[in-house]
């Protein structure tokens, strides 16, 4: 049984993928230092697979104490990468904190297990801005980031795959993420934002059970089939499969190179008011939206082209939006009950 470690395993996809991971058969290590998530995930990780998973609360920045954790754990093949800053608005006001933590935890990692480890990145279609052509492919360009946020995961598929032209015993696959949305279906796992959500459908759940005022639609004014945005949303828990997929393509030696790279969506856009409709439809919860301006920043549409996940991964994602949607609320109607 392979051992494979999860930095940010107690995040939001982190503690879907420790899920899966598990239930694929690998022996899971988790490694987090509760930034941007809750201590209470490791024991919801135990009541859902029935298993203490090893975990080390460690800041990745600190390149001594990751070095000696690697040292302790000889028998690690692989390692899912996702501990990082991400909020795209806190980048813009404090761009030094996310470069000095998005970039040093990463460099770390690589660099205890002295580059020969498989490794798969979370990346984000920030790095497509708003494309030329959709759907957009992994070939399509990369375009100047729209904020720090979107920098950080842009140059970080550059430094690895820099390293991994020198170093042919470093494999990775970088997935570029579209809008991960739901929660697991025991509803004991889901999105924990800090404050209030930047994202659409936390925002969404949080409004409908109280905790937050009226939804605000930022632009009815693009040139979109009903004038708001489009995304391409897509279940964690497909998300979380898509990564125990690369692990395994990595270790069958099945990739191409020791460099490959992924969209991970649907493959369909969905506009904001198509979500608020889906939300309302698949809960019976009547929502409250204003329509506002336009927010900086945001681009007009984009939704992948997953043709090469499904043909080369090997992986589709299977939950449509009512399954993100009901999940969801499923999600905060627990966390009403359990507060964390």
């Amino acid at each position: 049984m392979s051992k494979i470690l999860v930095t940010g395993g107690t995040g939001f996809i982190g503690s879907h993928t420790v899920v899966e991971l598990h239930q694929a058969g690998y022996e899971v290590v988790i490694v987090d230092n509760f930034a941007n998530s809750n201590p209470k995930i490791l024991n919801q990780l135990e009541q859902i697979t029935g298993k203490q998973f090893e975990f080390h609360e460690l800041d990745l920045c600190d390149e001594a104490k990751v070095k000696a954790f690697v040292a302790s754990q000889p028998d690690i093949t692989g390692v899912i990468h996702f501990a990082a800053f991400k909020a795209v608005g806190e980048s813009v006001q404090k761009p030094l904190k996310y470069y000095r933590n998005n970039f040093y935890s990463l460099i770390n990692v690589i660099s205890a297990f002295d580059e020969k480890v498989d490794l798969v990145f979370s990346s984000s279609c920030t790095v497509y801005g708003q494309p030329d052509e959709l759907p957009v492919t992994e070939a399509a360009p990369v375009k100047k980031a729209e904020s720090p946020y979107g920098n950080t995961k842009q140059i970080a598929e550059e430094i690895l795959q820099e390293t991994c032209a020198v170093s042919p015993d470093l494999k990775v696959i970088s997935l570029r993420y579209f809008n991960p949305v739901g929660a697991h279906p025991t509803a004991l796992i889901g999105e924990l934002p800090i404050g209030v959500p930047q994202n659409l459908v936390p925002f969404i759940t949080q409004s409908a059970i109280g905790k937050r005022g009226p939804i605000t639609v930022y632009g009815d004014d693009y040139p979109t089939p009903d004038g708001s945005a489009i995304r391409d949303y897509i279940h964690v828990v497909d998300l979380a499969k898509a990564h125990v997929a690369a692990i395994q393509r990595m270790e069958s030696k099945k990739a191409s190179s020791n460099y490959e790279v992924f969209n991970l969506g649907t493959g369909k856009g969905s506009s904001v008011l198509e979500i608020i409709h889906a939300f309302e439809q698949s809960t019976g919860v009547k929502l409250n939206y204003t329509i506002g301006p336009r927010r900086e920043g945001d681009i007009v549409q984009v939704w992948g082209d997953v043709t090469k996940s499904a043909t080369v991964l090997g992986w589709k994602a299977e939950l449509d939006v009512n399954e993100m949607m009901s999940s969801a609320w499923k999600w905060e109607k627990y966390l009403k009950d359990n507060p964390f």
